[in-house]
Protein backbone atom coordinates (compact mmCIF):
# COMPACT_ATOMS: atom_id res chain seq x y z
CA UNK A 1 0.00 0.00 0.00
CA UNK A 2 1.86 3.17 -0.91
CA UNK A 3 2.19 5.27 2.07
CA UNK A 4 2.67 9.42 1.54
CA UNK A 5 3.36 10.90 5.50
CA UNK A 6 3.01 14.04 5.47
CA UNK A 7 5.36 16.84 7.41
CA UNK A 8 3.79 18.25 10.47
CA UNK A 9 4.80 21.55 12.27
CA UNK A 10 4.71 21.69 16.14
CA UNK A 11 2.69 24.70 17.74
CA UNK A 12 3.96 26.81 20.49
CA UNK A 13 0.12 28.10 21.03
CA UNK A 14 -2.29 25.87 20.00
CA UNK A 15 -6.48 26.47 20.37
CA UNK A 16 -8.15 24.23 22.53
CA UNK A 17 -11.73 22.46 21.32
CA UNK A 18 -13.92 21.82 23.86
CA UNK A 19 -17.37 19.88 24.38
CA UNK A 20 -19.57 19.48 27.42
CA UNK A 21 -22.49 16.87 26.89
CA UNK A 22 -24.74 15.82 29.55
CA UNK A 23 -26.82 11.96 28.30
CA UNK A 24 -29.63 13.53 30.09
CA UNK A 25 -30.92 16.78 30.20
CA UNK A 26 -28.75 18.10 32.42
CA UNK A 27 -26.19 20.22 31.41
CA UNK A 28 -22.10 19.50 31.78
CA UNK A 29 -20.56 21.13 34.29
CA UNK A 30 -17.60 24.30 33.10
CA UNK A 31 -14.30 22.67 32.38
CA UNK A 32 -12.69 25.46 33.43
CA UNK A 33 -13.34 24.97 36.76
CA UNK A 34 -10.72 23.29 38.07
CA UNK A 35 -12.38 21.59 40.74
CA UNK A 36 -14.67 19.81 38.26
CA UNK A 37 -14.51 16.14 36.45
CA UNK A 38 -13.01 18.21 33.37
CA UNK A 39 -11.14 17.09 30.46
CA UNK A 40 -9.11 18.60 27.79
CA UNK A 41 -8.03 17.86 24.27
CA UNK A 42 -5.64 20.13 22.43
CA UNK A 43 -4.28 18.86 18.81
CA UNK A 44 -0.18 19.71 18.87
CA UNK A 45 0.50 20.05 14.91
CA UNK A 46 -0.50 20.76 11.65
CA UNK A 47 1.00 20.30 8.34
CA UNK A 48 4.04 22.40 7.29
CA UNK A 49 1.53 23.90 4.11
CA UNK A 50 -1.25 24.90 6.83
CA UNK A 51 0.55 26.61 9.30
CA UNK A 52 -1.06 30.22 8.55
CA UNK A 53 -4.66 28.65 8.48
CA UNK A 54 -5.93 29.23 12.11
CA UNK A 55 -8.78 26.38 11.23
CA UNK A 56 -5.49 24.26 10.69
CA UNK A 57 -4.73 25.29 14.14
CA UNK A 58 -7.09 23.82 16.18
CA UNK A 59 -8.90 21.02 13.94
CA UNK A 60 -7.53 18.28 11.78
CA UNK A 61 -7.74 19.78 8.12
CA UNK A 62 -6.18 18.20 5.13
CA UNK A 63 -6.56 17.10 1.76
CA UNK A 64 -4.82 13.90 0.66
CA UNK A 65 -4.96 11.14 -2.18
CA UNK A 66 -6.57 8.03 -1.87
CA UNK A 67 -4.33 5.66 0.38
CA UNK A 68 -2.05 8.35 1.72
CA UNK A 69 -1.44 7.85 5.85
CA UNK A 70 -1.30 11.18 7.59
CA UNK A 71 -0.21 11.49 11.52
CA UNK A 72 -1.16 13.80 14.42
CA UNK A 73 -0.18 14.57 17.96
CA UNK A 74 -2.86 15.66 20.74
CA UNK A 75 -2.68 16.40 24.43
CA UNK A 76 -5.28 14.97 26.80
CA UNK A 77 -5.27 16.55 30.07
CA UNK A 78 -7.19 15.44 33.41
CA UNK A 79 -8.65 19.46 34.11
CA UNK A 80 -10.24 17.89 37.42
CA UNK A 81 -8.91 17.47 40.98
CA UNK A 82 -8.96 13.98 41.04
CA UNK A 83 -8.02 10.66 39.38
CA UNK A 84 -9.36 10.35 35.66
CA UNK A 85 -10.36 7.61 33.22
CA UNK A 86 -10.64 8.45 30.09
CA UNK A 87 -11.74 6.95 26.35
CA UNK A 88 -10.59 8.59 23.62
CA UNK A 89 -11.83 7.30 19.75
CA UNK A 90 -12.91 8.77 16.63
CA UNK A 91 -16.63 9.15 15.67
CA UNK A 92 -18.75 10.06 13.05
CA UNK A 93 -19.96 13.47 12.34
CA UNK A 94 -21.58 15.75 9.44
CA UNK A 95 -22.31 18.95 7.75
CA UNK A 96 -26.13 19.68 7.86
CA UNK A 97 -28.21 22.33 9.00
CA UNK A 98 -25.89 24.61 8.57
CA UNK A 99 -23.87 23.29 11.81
CA UNK A 100 -20.92 20.54 12.80
CA UNK A 101 -22.72 18.05 13.79
CA UNK A 102 -21.72 15.30 16.06
CA UNK A 103 -23.03 11.81 15.88
CA UNK A 104 -23.96 9.98 18.93
CA UNK A 105 -21.77 8.07 21.08
CA UNK A 106 -19.70 6.26 18.94
CA UNK A 107 -21.27 6.12 15.85
CA UNK A 108 -18.38 5.52 12.62
CA UNK A 109 -18.51 6.57 9.05
CA UNK A 110 -16.14 5.71 6.77
CA UNK A 111 -13.02 8.12 8.05
CA UNK A 112 -13.92 6.84 11.44
CA UNK A 113 -12.79 3.44 10.21
CA UNK A 114 -9.68 4.82 9.23
CA UNK A 115 -8.21 6.19 12.54
CA UNK A 116 -5.98 4.63 14.88
CA UNK A 117 -4.87 5.50 17.91
CA UNK A 118 -2.06 4.91 20.28
CA UNK A 119 -3.69 4.35 23.17
CA UNK A 120 -7.47 4.04 23.87
CA UNK A 121 -7.91 4.66 27.69
CA UNK A 122 -5.85 6.73 29.66
CA UNK A 123 -5.58 6.78 33.73
CA UNK A 124 -4.61 10.25 34.39
CA UNK A 125 -3.48 12.03 38.19
CA UNK A 126 -5.38 15.51 38.56
CA UNK A 127 -3.53 17.90 36.51
CA UNK A 128 -1.78 15.40 34.43
CA UNK A 129 -1.61 15.14 30.87
CA UNK A 130 -1.15 12.39 28.12
CA UNK A 131 0.31 13.03 24.55
CA UNK A 132 -1.51 10.67 21.92
CA UNK A 133 -0.35 9.71 18.38
CA UNK A 134 -3.10 9.51 15.58
CA UNK A 135 -2.51 7.99 12.27
CA UNK A 136 -5.27 8.31 9.41
CA UNK A 137 -4.57 5.85 6.69
CA UNK A 138 -7.07 6.50 3.65
CA UNK A 139 -8.45 3.61 1.71
CA UNK A 140 -6.64 2.85 -1.68
CA UNK A 141 -9.94 3.03 -3.26
CA UNK A 142 -11.72 6.25 -1.60
CA UNK A 143 -13.45 7.94 -3.47
CA UNK A 144 -13.39 11.83 -3.74
CA UNK A 145 -14.61 14.04 -1.07
CA UNK A 146 -14.88 15.63 1.72
CA UNK A 147 -15.29 13.37 5.33
CA UNK A 148 -15.87 14.82 9.03
CA UNK A 149 -15.35 13.04 12.11
CA UNK A 150 -14.46 14.22 15.80
CA UNK A 151 -11.68 12.79 17.80
CA UNK A 152 -13.34 12.50 21.27
CA UNK A 153 -11.72 12.46 24.98
CA UNK A 154 -14.70 11.09 27.09
CA UNK A 155 -14.75 10.73 30.93
CA UNK A 156 -17.89 9.27 33.02
CA UNK A 157 -18.19 10.17 36.30
CA UNK A 158 -18.40 8.45 39.22
CA UNK A 159 -22.27 7.31 39.80
CA UNK A 160 -21.79 7.71 43.40
CA UNK A 161 -21.16 11.59 42.58
CA UNK A 162 -24.49 11.88 40.85
CA UNK A 163 -27.15 13.30 42.59
CA UNK A 164 -29.61 10.23 41.44
CA UNK A 165 -28.55 6.88 40.50
CA UNK A 166 -30.30 7.32 37.32
CA UNK A 167 -28.71 10.26 36.15
CA UNK A 168 -25.64 9.93 34.31
CA UNK A 169 -23.43 12.67 32.79
CA UNK A 170 -20.89 12.14 30.31
CA UNK A 171 -18.28 14.70 29.48
CA UNK A 172 -16.04 14.99 25.79
CA UNK A 173 -14.22 16.97 24.60
CA UNK A 174 -12.85 16.83 20.67
CA UNK A 175 -10.88 17.45 18.22
CA UNK A 176 -12.65 18.20 15.14
CA UNK A 177 -11.62 15.84 11.56
CA UNK A 178 -12.24 17.88 8.25
CA UNK A 179 -10.24 15.13 5.99
CA UNK A 180 -11.18 15.91 1.82
CA UNK A 181 -9.70 12.98 -0.55
CA UNK A 182 -9.29 13.19 -4.14
CA UNK A 183 -6.09 13.20 -6.76
CA UNK A 184 -4.30 16.58 -7.71
CA UNK A 185 -4.40 19.35 -5.73
CA UNK A 186 -7.07 20.67 -3.30
CA UNK A 187 -10.19 21.89 -3.92
CA UNK A 188 -10.58 25.41 -3.80
CA UNK A 189 -12.41 27.31 -0.70
CA UNK A 190 -14.30 30.41 -1.18
CA UNK A 191 -18.24 31.78 0.20
CA UNK A 192 -20.05 34.56 -1.30
CA UNK A 193 -22.02 37.06 1.14
CA UNK A 194 -25.42 37.28 -0.04
CA UNK A 195 -28.51 39.44 0.92
CA UNK A 196 -28.74 41.06 4.40
CA UNK A 197 -31.56 41.21 6.44
CA UNK A 198 -32.21 43.43 8.96
CA UNK A 199 -34.63 43.03 12.00
CA UNK A 200 -35.73 44.04 15.70
CA UNK A 201 -37.31 40.91 18.33
CA UNK A 202 -40.38 41.58 20.23
CA UNK A 203 -38.09 43.16 22.94
CA UNK A 204 -36.46 45.60 20.71
CA UNK A 205 -33.23 43.92 19.87
CA UNK A 206 -32.00 44.50 16.91
CA UNK A 207 -30.02 42.09 14.13
CA UNK A 208 -28.82 41.11 10.84
CA UNK A 209 -29.05 38.01 9.04
CA UNK A 210 -26.60 37.46 6.68
CA UNK A 211 -26.34 34.73 4.05
CA UNK A 212 -23.33 32.97 2.53
CA UNK A 213 -23.82 30.53 0.20
CA UNK A 214 -20.53 28.05 0.23
CA UNK A 215 -19.18 28.01 -3.00
CA UNK A 216 -15.94 26.13 -2.76
CA UNK A 217 -14.79 22.15 -2.57
CA UNK A 218 -14.00 22.11 1.41
CA UNK A 219 -16.56 22.95 4.24
CA UNK A 220 -15.71 26.15 6.09
CA UNK A 221 -16.82 27.32 9.29
CA UNK A 222 -17.25 30.97 9.29
CA UNK A 223 -16.61 33.80 11.91
CA UNK A 224 -16.03 37.12 11.67
CA UNK A 225 -17.82 41.12 12.27
CA UNK A 226 -19.89 43.96 11.64
CA UNK A 227 -19.05 47.42 11.51
CA UNK A 228 -21.83 50.31 11.61
CA UNK A 229 -21.33 54.13 10.56
CA UNK A 230 -23.00 56.93 8.88
CA UNK A 231 -26.19 56.88 11.23
CA UNK A 232 -28.38 59.00 12.56
CA UNK A 233 -26.36 62.51 13.32
CA UNK A 234 -23.39 60.73 12.54
CA UNK A 235 -23.07 57.98 14.83
CA UNK A 236 -20.87 54.77 14.76
CA UNK A 237 -20.86 51.81 16.14
CA UNK A 238 -18.86 48.11 16.13
CA UNK A 239 -17.08 46.01 15.95
CA UNK A 240 -19.75 43.45 16.61
CA UNK A 241 -18.96 39.80 16.67
CA UNK A 242 -21.00 37.51 14.34
CA UNK A 243 -22.68 34.96 16.38
CA UNK A 244 -20.29 31.63 15.93
CA UNK A 245 -21.20 28.73 14.90
CA UNK A 246 -22.18 28.27 11.30
CA UNK A 247 -20.62 25.72 9.51
CA UNK A 248 -21.08 24.82 5.37
CA UNK A 249 -20.44 22.12 3.37
CA UNK A 250 -19.87 22.20 -0.54
CA UNK A 251 -22.48 24.00 -2.12
CA UNK A 252 -23.97 24.56 0.82
CA UNK A 253 -26.11 27.89 1.63
CA UNK A 254 -26.87 29.30 5.21
CA UNK A 255 -27.06 32.17 7.78
CA UNK A 256 -25.16 34.19 9.68
CA UNK A 257 -26.44 36.10 12.39
CA UNK A 258 -24.96 39.55 13.57
CA UNK A 259 -26.84 41.36 17.39
CA UNK A 260 -26.64 44.71 18.58
CA UNK A 261 -27.51 46.57 21.43
CA UNK A 262 -31.34 47.43 22.14
CA UNK A 263 -30.31 51.11 22.34
CA UNK A 264 -29.24 51.00 18.41
CA UNK A 265 -31.40 53.48 16.78
CA UNK A 266 -33.23 52.41 13.48
CA UNK A 267 -31.08 54.34 11.26
CA UNK A 268 -30.21 54.18 8.25
CA UNK A 269 -26.91 52.59 8.61
CA UNK A 270 -24.21 52.25 6.58
CA UNK A 271 -23.31 48.07 7.62
CA UNK A 272 -19.32 46.72 6.88
CA UNK A 273 -19.79 43.11 6.79
CA UNK A 274 -16.57 40.61 7.12
CA UNK A 275 -16.68 36.87 7.32
CA UNK A 276 -14.00 34.70 7.40
CA UNK A 277 -13.46 31.26 7.40
CA UNK A 278 -9.07 29.86 8.34
CA UNK A 279 -7.44 31.67 4.86
CA UNK A 280 -10.36 32.23 3.00
CA UNK A 281 -12.45 36.13 3.68
CA UNK A 282 -14.84 38.04 2.23
CA UNK A 283 -16.38 41.06 2.99
CA UNK A 284 -19.92 43.49 1.84
CA UNK A 285 -20.97 47.02 2.62
CA UNK A 286 -24.50 48.16 2.23
CA UNK A 287 -27.17 50.43 3.60
CA UNK A 288 -29.82 49.27 5.55
CA UNK A 289 -32.16 50.31 8.17
CA UNK A 290 -33.73 48.68 11.06
CA UNK A 291 -37.44 48.44 11.68
CA UNK A 292 -39.79 48.71 14.75
CA UNK A 293 -39.73 45.75 17.22
CA UNK A 294 -41.03 42.76 16.18
CA UNK A 295 -40.48 43.11 12.55
CA UNK A 296 -38.10 42.05 9.60
CA UNK A 297 -36.68 45.25 7.60
CA UNK A 298 -36.00 45.31 4.29
CA UNK A 299 -33.07 43.50 2.52
CA UNK A 300 -29.73 46.28 2.59
CA UNK A 301 -29.25 47.82 -0.76
CA UNK A 302 -25.75 46.57 -2.00
CA UNK A 303 -22.93 49.38 -2.21
CA UNK A 304 -20.17 46.99 -2.99
CA UNK A 305 -18.80 43.21 -2.40
CA UNK A 306 -15.08 42.78 -3.02
CA UNK A 307 -14.68 39.09 -2.75
CA UNK A 308 -10.77 39.07 -0.72
CA UNK A 309 -8.86 35.96 -0.23
CA UNK A 310 -6.17 36.44 2.12
CA UNK A 311 -2.92 34.53 2.18
CA UNK A 312 -1.98 34.95 5.80
CA UNK A 313 -3.70 34.02 8.97
CA UNK A 314 -6.20 35.85 10.98
CA UNK A 315 -6.16 35.80 14.50
CA UNK A 316 -8.45 33.70 16.28
CA UNK A 317 -11.77 35.87 17.73
CA UNK A 318 -11.11 36.24 21.35
CA UNK A 319 -14.32 35.92 23.43
CA UNK A 320 -18.04 36.57 22.75
CA UNK A 321 -18.55 40.02 23.60
CA UNK A 322 -19.68 42.76 21.65
CA UNK A 323 -18.64 46.31 22.64
CA UNK A 324 -19.66 49.30 21.28
CA UNK A 325 -17.42 51.88 20.15
CA UNK A 326 -17.85 55.71 20.82
CA UNK A 327 -16.82 58.08 17.38
CA UNK A 328 -17.70 61.78 17.17
CA UNK A 329 -17.66 63.38 13.60
CA UNK A 330 -18.06 66.50 12.47
CA UNK A 331 -20.31 67.54 9.48
CA UNK A 332 -19.31 71.24 9.36
CA UNK A 333 -17.78 74.15 11.37
CA UNK A 334 -18.42 74.60 14.73
CA UNK A 335 -21.48 71.65 14.87
CA UNK A 336 -21.18 68.60 17.50
CA UNK A 337 -22.74 65.02 16.25
CA UNK A 338 -23.64 62.46 18.62
CA UNK A 339 -21.69 59.32 19.27
CA UNK A 340 -23.97 56.57 20.48
CA UNK A 341 -23.35 54.78 23.61
CA UNK A 342 -24.82 51.72 24.22
CA UNK A 343 -24.60 48.15 26.24
CA UNK A 344 -23.01 44.96 25.50
CA UNK A 345 -24.94 42.77 22.81
CA UNK A 346 -26.24 39.22 23.52
CA UNK A 347 -23.71 36.34 21.86
CA UNK A 348 -26.10 33.24 22.05
CA UNK A 349 -23.41 30.70 20.43
CA UNK A 350 -23.88 26.94 20.70
CA UNK A 351 -23.55 25.58 24.15
CA UNK A 352 -22.12 22.10 22.62
CA UNK A 353 -18.76 23.18 21.22
CA UNK A 354 -16.74 26.70 22.55
CA UNK A 355 -13.52 27.82 21.27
Amino acid sequence: MPESRHRSVGLAVAALSYAAIALTAHTGTALSDPGTRGVGIQLLDAPVSRRDDPRALRYIVDHVAPGAVIERHVLVMNRSSERQVIDVYPAAAAVEGERFRFGAGRAANELTSWVRIDRQRLELNAGEAAKLGLTIRVDPKASSGERYAVLWASTQPDPAGQASANVTQIQRVGVRIYLDVGPGGEPASSFAIGELMPARDEQGHPSVAIHVDNTGGRAVDLTGSTTLSDGPAGMAAGPFEVVKGTTLGPGQSGTVIARFPRELPNGPWTIRVELRSGRTTADVTEHITFPDPGMAGEPGSLLTSPWLVAGVAVPAIAGLAFLIRHRSRRSGPNRKKRSLIGARAGSGGRPVEKS
